[in-house]
Formats: C-alpha cells, structure tokens, sequence
C-alpha cells in the first residue's frame, strides 16, 4: 500500500488578490515543513505547497491527482497551515449559512470544494486531514466577538492594549489569530461572488453518503474558537509535534487528539470530526501508519 500527502503553509498571501492584505503569518512555513519531515519519516511519497505556490489550482490540482492514484488500502494525508475565512453559503448545507474556507494565496478555497476533491477518492482509502487554521462558525465572524477573542487571547499572554486611537499594537506570534479579518473576508467575498457562487454551484452539497473513502478532519479550533500563530509553530502543530515526539507516542488518532487537546488551552480546543464511510479501524490505528488496518469499512 502506498502513502501520499501533500502540505500547504501560508506565511503570506498576495496582497493583489485579497486588496492590498498581505496575510503575513510567522510559522505556517514551519509548520508545512516538520509535517514533511513526518511523512517523510513515516513513509510517506510527499508534496509540498508553500506561499506563492499555494495557489488554488496547485491544490485542487494536487489532491485531484491523489484521487485518481490511491486506490483502497492507501491513505492520503493533507496538511494545511494558514488563515481560515468564511464566504456566504449559498445551497444551504452549512447551519450558519456561511462556508468555510482554506485562505491559498490567490484566492480562498470553499469547503464545498474539498468535501467535492474527498468525494473522489475509491472506497477504502483513508484521507487524514490536519487543519492548523480558524475552521470557525457565524458566531466569529461578529465584531464583538472578534474583539473579545483576541482580547482574552492578549490579556491571557499579558500583553498590555494598545493606546485608543492610535497605531495597531505589533502583536507576537502567539497572539495573532489565523484568521482572515472580517473586513477583508467582506470585501473578497463582495468581489469573487460569481466565482464562489460558481465553484459552489459546480460543488454542488456534499454529503456523508457521496463520499466512499473514509476521511477524518482533526482541525486546530473548534467553531468559536481561534487557531493561533506562533514563534516557530502555530500552536496546533506545535503541540500535535510534541505530542508525536518524533514517533515516540502510541495510542490512536482518538487517543491522538485527546493528548493534544489536554496540553492545549480552553480557548483553542482542536476538532475531531470523521466523514465519509465509516472505518473504525482506520480511526483506531497508531496515526499515520500507512499499511491498511484490519477489519471491514461499511457505509456511514
């Protein structure tokens, strides 16, 4: 059996396609880098997708091309490092009638996208998914709450505010949220609506039973929450590194998950959310071992 994966980090957007927001972050490079270095380590045959070639066609291209190599007993591995955004939902599948997306460097990429790219794999691969980004539901997206996050997240680190009306705060790594901000989510949605309506449209709704591989998401936030940078790391995939300790941990994706969420803060809690064909075995292997599991994969 064969592992693929492929991992994308954002440090940087093109400031030309978001209106003049460059995106700047300080360790989603890192973070695309050491989940390299893990595949590569585990045996993985790997890719990677850094800054300007995170470009939404390189990675829609690239999981495409996955789909039509993997065939039942493989498993396709996909990291992603970067901001999270949301765009208005316009079929109806998303309960806060907003899609999340992946933040690429020319343009974001629609949850109803990758749903359709997971839909394409043969029944029997596994696709493990690890999103170090704001996956972040309607409730984020209000001013308020916006402000109140990163506010707790400053007073949390011990950061004094900064003076009222004047410059932003230089903000550290740890305190910045990966998160496009609401006012330039507005506006690239405003701008790309017929592209995202378009890519919505061809998408088409996504659901459980469209897609036969057995795929798990093991996000850095929960819905309201934030997923924050760091000085090497964002602090998901620097935890979920400490965790794995080079290959030392055993124990499950699900035991996986737990250590991480319990050397995490309250305030960013990581996501643990299986879709596809139901595959208790795959969830119940060490994480990332390649070889299939034993045991039987039945329809969700």
């Amino acid at each position: 059996m064969t592992g693929y994966s492929l991992h994308i980090g954002l440090n940087r957007v093109d400031p030309d396609a978001y209106g003049g927001w460059d995106g700047k972050l300080n360790g989603c490079v890192n973070d695309a880098n050491a989940m390299l270095r893990l595949a590569t380590a585990t045996g993985f045959e790997p890719v990677q997708l850094l800054d300007a070639a995170a470009t939404s066609q390189a990675v829609i291209t690239q999981m495409g091309a996955y789909a039509r190599k993997a065939v039942a007993g493989d498993l396709v591995l996909f990291t992603y490092s970067g901001h999270g955004g949301q765009v208005a939902d316009i079929d109806g599948d998303e309960p806060d009638q907003q899609d999340e997306t992946w933040v690429l460097f020319d343009r974001q990429v629609l949850d109803d996208e990758l749903r359709r790219m997971y839909a394409q794999f043969a029944p029997g691969v596994r696709v493990l998914v690890l999103s170090d980004s704001c996956h972040s539901g309607s409730v984020v997206r209000d001013v308020e709450r916006d402000a109140l996050l990163q506010q707790e997240r400053e007073r949390d680190l011990g950061l004094e505010p900064g003076a009222r009306g004047g410059p932003p705060a230089v903000l550290p790594p740890e305190a910045v949220a990966r998160v496009m901000p609401r006012g330039v989510a507005e506006k690239d949605d405003k701008t790309r609506r017929t592209t995202y309506e378009f890519v919505q449209s061809l998408a088409g709704p996504t659901t459980d039973e469209d897609v036969a591989a057995s795929v798990l998401l093991i996000s850095g936030c929960q819905d309201d929450q934030y997923s924050y940078d760091g000085p090497v790391n964002g602090e998901f995939t620097g935890t979920l590194l400490r965790v794995w300790d080079e290959g030392s941990f055993s124990g499950t994706y699900a035991d996986l998950h737990r250590k991480v969420l319990d050397q995490m803060p309250s305030r960013q809690q990581p996501n643990f959310f299986p879709m596809g064909a139901r595959d208790d075995a795959f969830v119940g292997q060490q994480p990332f071992t390649i070889a299939p599991p034993g045991g039987t994969t039945t329809a969700a």
